[in-house]
């Protein structure tokens, strides 16, 4: 049957908005005329003049966090343990049977940014696309920050995924979920904002601190989830393989069947 790929990943851009500034990526370009005196090098008596048009190779130094662009974080980098206690997992350790699954869209671009979705109301966008997740799905979230990334809003958009919807997943046996937003928890901005009204720290991250109970993963900065129906497509995220960290970044793709 043929199938169609849907990108949902965003590019590592030098210029576009997707994290906070001091903590956005820096890509270095270096085009075919600059190194072309680097590949002489490798051969004595070669010049950069002798070579085809002159030219050597292209290419970039980047300076990233394991963060920047589409990444899968792995449960390490919500706390040191999981499961209850056992040493969290780190991107390397990350099952590949868990990067790959039957899709599940949940559609919260209505809610503000900022707030909090509870089991409720997960519970209640599964009733009304008719669909219940099972061990092995992969379950994402469509924000309204899937539609501003770029602006200068968007680490302040979108809803986020509090401590008992990401339960109500985990329980059923979803162990990767992922988000268009910034954050798989609701923005910073307006937890600061709730904190300074309740000062209760169960509140910071609370979705992500849920893998202290459940080890889990999530994709966060996804893109295009706009383009995907609520069910009936493959999510692959295989993650980069970076020794005991504690996200890798991935070029996530839905599979949908013609």
């Amino acid at each position: 049957m043929p199938r169609r790929l849907v990108d949902l990943s965003i590019a590592l851009d030098n210029d576009v908005i997707s994290d906070p500034p001091q903590l956005k990526p820096e890509i270095e370009y270096f085009n075919h005329r600059q190194t072309a005196p680097q590949m002489a090098e490798f051969f004595a008596g070669l010049t950069a003049a002798d070579l085809p048009d002159g030219e050597g190779w292209a290419v970039e130094r980047v300076r990233l966090s394991t963060h920047n662009g589409t990444h899968l974080d792995a449960p390490y980098q919500f706390a040191s343990t999981m499961d209850g206690g056992a040493r969290a997992m780190t991107i390397d350790e990350v099952p590949l049977e868990w990067c790959m699954g039957a899709g599940i869209k949940l559609d919260f671009r209505h809610l503000d940014d900022g707030h909090v979705v509870n089991a409720e109301e997960v519970e209640a966008e599964l009733a009304r696309i008719g669909h219940e997740p099972a061990a092995g799905d992969i379950v994402v979230v469509n924000t309204r920050a899937g539609g501003v990334h770029g602006a200068d809003d968007y680490v302040h958009a979108g809803c986020g995924m509090g401590r008992e919807a990401t339960l109500y997943l985990l329980e059923r046996g979803v162990r990767v979920t992922g988000t268009d937003a910034w954050s798989w928890d609701a923005p910073f901005l307006h937890t600061a904002r709730r904190w300074e009204k309740t000062r209760d720290p169960s509140i910071i991250w609370e979705g992500h601190r849920a893998g202290r109970d459940i080890g889990y993963c999530h994709i966060e900065k996804l893109h295009n989830l706009e383009a995907l129906p609520s069910t009936g497509f493959e999510i692959i995220c295989l993650p980069v393989k970076i020794k005991a960290a504690s996200a890798g970044w991935t070029r996530a793709v839905a599979v949908i069947d013609a």
